[in-house]
């Protein structure tokens, strides 16, 4: 189960130099394996609203909420605490550390093109680098895909 973070799915989404990545990642996994937080679907919305590409929003939405099978899920704002910890703990921006608290909840593994997220553990990164850390694997997309 791995929680794509803002950045994978835009990378797709806009079509930009990883694409292709992205594209068989999403090809290889089934949807009700994906997750994405809310506040991560809200930034997608707000970038491509920025960038007058609401068509390509509702292509998203219908695509893997309507259509597929993908899973938002969220942290309540009472436990914004363990959102603050993994701040201090990690020194995360509020956005990562949001990632963060809800792949530790869902028991996920974080999807990302973020660095940020390396040295924290519990993901697996697409950035054709691979290391270990304490909870699973950082490894190269293409890994990734012939795993599952």
């Amino acid at each position: 189960m791995y929680l794509l973070d803002s950045n994978v799915w835009l990378e797709r989404l806009l079509n930009t130099e990883r694409a292709d990545e992205v594209r068989r990642f999403l090809n290889t996994i089934p949807s009700d394996s994906m997750f994405i937080t809310d506040l991560s679907f809200h930034s997608i919305g707000i970038i491509l609203d920025k960038l007058n590409k609401r068509d390509l929003l509702l292509k998203f939405v219908h695509d893997m909420f309507i259509y597929g099978a993908v899973n938002l899920v969220q942290i309540i704002p009472m436990n914004t605490n363990i959102i603050v910890n993994f701040i201090e703990q990690y020194k995360l921006d509020f956005d990562d550390a949001y990632q963060y608290a809800a792949a530790e909840k869902y028991n996920l593994e974080i999807v990302s093109f973020d660095t940020d997220f390396v040295p924290k553990g519990c993901l697996w990164q697409l950035n054709g680098t691979r290391k270990k850390n304490s909870r699973a694997g950082i490894k190269p997309i293409a890994t990734l895909i012939e795993r599952v």
